[in-house]
């Protein structure tokens, strides 16, 4: 048997429409459009026929026209079953039934008369009567009457049945215009070549349109054809190119040498012109906003409630909506917008599965208990659209809900979502990251200071424990008691001030800037590592010069940040031998601000380091992770501070610069 163009898109219809019907044979569009792909894969066969019969031809071409008949009775069926519930679509309408039957008949009767195709005709020379043109007129009347009502009827339609009717009258349409426009150019030509194509036009249209209908993903006609409008321009580009490029490097090289110039030529072209062409039609300019907005936000802050404030007003304003939600954590829970899950439970898991849904993917896609889950979830929440983004140590969940125009999210929309939830994904996670570095961080500033203020908590203990061992003796003795009383209260303060300075480090906190006297607080810091520099031998020195000294900032994220220096200048000093053993902790008022400087008589910062200095993991120490100045320089910026180091100069150690601002003016 002879296999043409028009049996194969017949089996390729055919299984098509049994795919849709196993998707989803609940939903009555899906059979509607079922029975569709079997009245189209007959049509299609009997084309077979007329086209490979030889004489029985045009018989079977009538058999053909008599099939197609019934296209238009078929559209009307489908766009009734998008529009209308199933028992709406037959019920109160007898009138419009069987009207559309009775004319569908009279259609089917016509091929078979002599009117449509005298006996005089044979398959090399054929002719065709009034009947044909009737056929014809009576066919392009009824698709148009269709394609008006369809108009009409998508001004009170909204949501995802707007867009079906949309994409399958345009599909539609487009299709028969198609398939009236080569009838009539074989007719003039005479040639067959574009009744052969009908099968292929029939079926890309065919296929198009059913997809967008049927399947879980959304589109809209503008996009479908928009972008199909650039694949034609790309494809008809480069083949015209590449024709003319063969033949240009076929009179240069030998055909080897040419295949290959014309092959990377054309890829190179074809790649170039495609990243034009998206940018003259330019399909989402808001998202590509919207991904802007998301890389400014993530690169420009720190801080976790921050962060998610920033995005969730981001979503909105994607989405067009007074709504949305976004939910994240680490592996265990996730929690955000007044919702919390667990990393296990129902919701996520089905999530994990589905990666994305809308309320339309849901209607279409098979009644499954993940589908129930996760469209319980969209309806409590207000949402049409939800995705989730698993990284390596956290999920997002992002969610929108209905934009104002009232239009569902289509899926090219939904990529779009994806794409910022995984940037947000990486924003969150980062700063998760941070706040654990940086608590890390704390608790080694407070391990080492705690190291050097054992014997200063000592001392008063052993006070304490000298005047308790006495007081048997000269509790008669009122002086003695007095200065008893007196000196345990100072000491037990003591202690008490330097272990809440130790908790008041060690605690994760958000920074509040206020007025602060630095003075003040660089003495109280000083006085905190004076003991570890005194046990390594190290000097420590104080020249502060500024006049005024006071900042806006948070005083104990400052401390934290001079703590940190400073025990990095010990730590750097004590492995330098010679007698030069010092740490100078200085100010000075700068004009957009108050300098405070921390230099040393160390190694000093070596040449291959100072640019990667303030990056995480960048160390020369054998312990420790490289963390401690990338966090303070995160602190800092967060307070709207600075810090930097100098160049490094051979011979000479390191001295680091913060720049803090000044309060603002009360004028």
């Amino acid at each position: 048997m002879l296999i043409t163009t028009a049996f194969c898109a017949s089996v390729i219809v055919a299984v098509v429409g049994g795919l849709i019907l196993w998707g989803n044979p609940n939903r009555y569009v899906n059979r509607v459009v079922f029975t569709c792909s079997l009245h189209l894969a007959a049509w299609l066969g009997c084309l077979h026929l007329a086209t490979t019969s030889g004489e029985n031809g045009l018989d079977w071409l009538k058999y053909a026209c008599a099939v197609a008949a019934f296209w238009p009775l078929h559209f009307r069926v489908v766009k009734e079953s998008i529009i209308n519930a199933p028992a709406a679509i037959w019920r109160g309408r007898p009138w419009w039934i069987s009207g559309w039957v009775v004319v569908s008949g009279v259609l089917a009767v016509i091929p078979f008369t002599d009117y449509f195709i005298p006996p005089h005709s044979t398959g090399d020379n054929r002719f065709y009567g009034v009947g044909y043109y009737a056929y014809i007129l009576i066919d392009l009347a009824l698709y148009g009457y269709l394609f008006l009502r369809s108009a009409m009827e998508m001004k009170s339609t909204t949501g995802v049945r707007k867009l079906e009717l949309q994409v399958w009258m345009m599909g539609g349409v487009t299709m028969v215009i198609t398939l009236f426009t080569l009838m009539g150019l074989n007719m003039v030509t005479h040639e067959r070549i574009y009744i052969r194509m009908q099968p292929i036009m029939v079926l890309c249209f065919y296929v198009c349109t059913v997809y967008a209908i049927t399947a879980h993903r959304v589109f809209n006609a503008r996009q479908i054809f928009l972008v199909g409008v650039e694949k034609l321009l790309l494809v008809m580009t480069v083949a015209a190119v590449a024709y003319l490029v063969d033949k240009s490097f076929a009179m240069l090289l030998p055909e080897s040498f040419a295949f290959l110039a014309t092959t990377a030529l054309s890829l190179w072209i074809a790649v170039t012109l495609n990243a034009a062409l998206d940018r003259v039609f330019c399909f989402y300019p808001q998202a590509n906003e919207a991904r802007g907005a998301a890389f400014n936000v993530a690169r420009t802050e720190t801080k976790l409630d921050v962060l998610e404030k920033s995005f969730l007003t981001l979503l909105k304003g994607w989405g067009q909506s007074d709504h949305a939600l976004l939910l994240s954590g680490a592996k265990g829970t996730l929690v955000g917008s007044g919702v919390e899950l667990a990393d296990n439970c129902p919701v996520v898991r089905a999530m994990r599965n589905l990666r994305w849904a809308t309320p339309e993917r849901l209607a279409r896609a098979r009644p499954l208990p993940d589908n129930l889950i996760v469209n319980a979830f969209l309806s409590e929440n207000r949402l049409e659209a939800l995705v989730i983004v698993e990284g390596p140590n956290s999920n997002i969940l992002a969610g929108v809900g209905a934009s104002a125009s009232r239009r569902p999210y289509t899926y090219p929309q939904v990529t779009q979502l994806m794409e910022l939830a995984s940037i947000i994904e990486s924003a969150l996670e980062r700063a998760h990251l941070s706040v654990k570095a940086q608590h890390a961080e704390q608790l080694a500033t407070v391990g080492l200071l705690g190291a050097s203020l054992a014997h200063e908590i000592r001392n008063p203990l052993v006070t304490i424990k000298t005047f308790v061992q006495l007081l048997p003796q000269h509790y008669n003795d009122p002086t003695f008691r007095d200065k008893f009383f007196r000196l345990i209260g100072n000491e037990v303060a003591r202690i008490d001030r330097l272990t809440e300075q130790l908790l008041d480090l060690a605690a994760p906190r958000t920074y509040s800037s206020q007025a602060v006297d630095l003075h003040l607080l660089i003495r109280e810091s000083i006085d905190l590592v004076a003991p570890k520099a005194a046990d390594k031998q190290i000097k420590l020195v104080s020249e502060l010069g500024a006049q005024p000294d006071r900042v806006f900032t948070d005083a104990t994220a400052v401390k934290q940040v001079l703590l940190n220096l400073c025990f990095n200048a010990v730590q750097a000093v004590e492995a330098q031998a010679g007698p030069e053993r010092w740490i100078q902790v200085a100010t000075r008022n700068l004009p957009e601000g108050v300098e405070l400087r921390i230099s040393d008589s160390g190694p000093g910062i070596g040449v291959q380091m100072w640019p990667r200095l303030f990056q995480p993991f960048q160390s020369t120490k054998s312990t420790g992770f490289g963390l401690g100045l990338a966090i303070c320089s995160d602190i800092l910026a967060a307070l709207n501070a600075t810090i930097k180091a100098d160049p490094p100069v051979p011979g000479r150690g390191a001295t680091f610069r913060v720049t803090l601002p000044c309060p603002p003016s009360t004028s």
